[in-house]
């Protein structure tokens, strides 16, 4: 879509979205994220480590066929250019979600193997909170919301094991254990800096492969004008 610096509704998506992740296509400037569970005009930036800010001009409402911006120049800028990336979660309200040690508020699709969950940490270890899908998730993209923290990206389509990367370095991967996804919950790491600190407020985006639809996995490249062959399925 074009920017126009004041009120812009973003249509033909196809569905109502829970989540929005947003880019100016022709200019340096951040990724943005908006969701439902933490509500319209709160963003979060995955190239940053910015705590999460309040604009009351940015994403100002998600709609039933796409999303209306305001005059901020974040996803809005007059004459610019922009991508949108858009998931949809449930088709109700976030529901308050008991299945783990900590209550975590949920917007789950299950079909599409996708969730946004909120949580307050306690800063103890081995905890976990529900992330209201079916089955294990295999990517597990989070961040601490009130707080300047690298985003962190968990994942178990690796080596077999619990490895994390840093959404906004570019680091290499840490094993963090065996600490797995189960059909309900993730486990959280206890204390420290990153996920879980007592009074730490987080945002966490869960997904798992459905087959036919979308498709997670690792590849080793061979630096081959013939490079591998990635199987998905479809």
């Amino acid at each position: 879509y074009t920017g126009n610096g004041s009120t812009n509704a973003i249509t033909g998506v196809g569905f109502s979205p829970d989540l929005v992740w947003g880019k100016n296509r022709g200019a340096i400037a951040s990724h943005n994220l908006l969701d439902t569970v933490r509500g319209a005009t709160k963003r979060l930036f995955s190239n940053s480590t910015e705590a999460e800010v309040t604009t009351a001009t940015s994403l100002t409402s998600f709609d039933s066929d796409g999303f209306t911006l305001g005059s901020d120049t974040g996803l809005n800028t007059n004459t610019n250019t922009y991508v949108a990336w858009n998931w949809r979660g449930s088709d109700s309200s976030p529901v308050s979600n008991t299945d783990g040690t900590i209550t975590s508020q949920v917007s789950a699709n299950p079909t599409a193997g996708f969730s946004i969950a909120t949580f307050t940490g306690n800063g103890l270890a081995a905890q976990t909170i529900g992330h209201g899908l079916s089955q294990p998730t295999e990517i597990y993209i989070w961040k601490r919301r009130n707080s300047a923290e690298n985003w962190g990206v968990q994942y178990t389509i690796g080596d077999g094991s619990v490895d994390l990367m840093l959404l906004n370095l570019s680091n290499s991967k840490i094993d963090v254990g065996a600490y797995f996804p189960t059909a309900t919950t993730e486990y959280i790491s206890g204390g420290g800096a990153g996920l879980n600190v007592d009074g730490g407020t987080y945002v966490a985006y869960s997904f798992h492969s459905v087959e036919g639809y979308s498709k997670m996995g690792s590849y080793t490249g061979n630096g081959s004008a013939d490079g591998p062959f990635v199987y998905t399925g479809f």
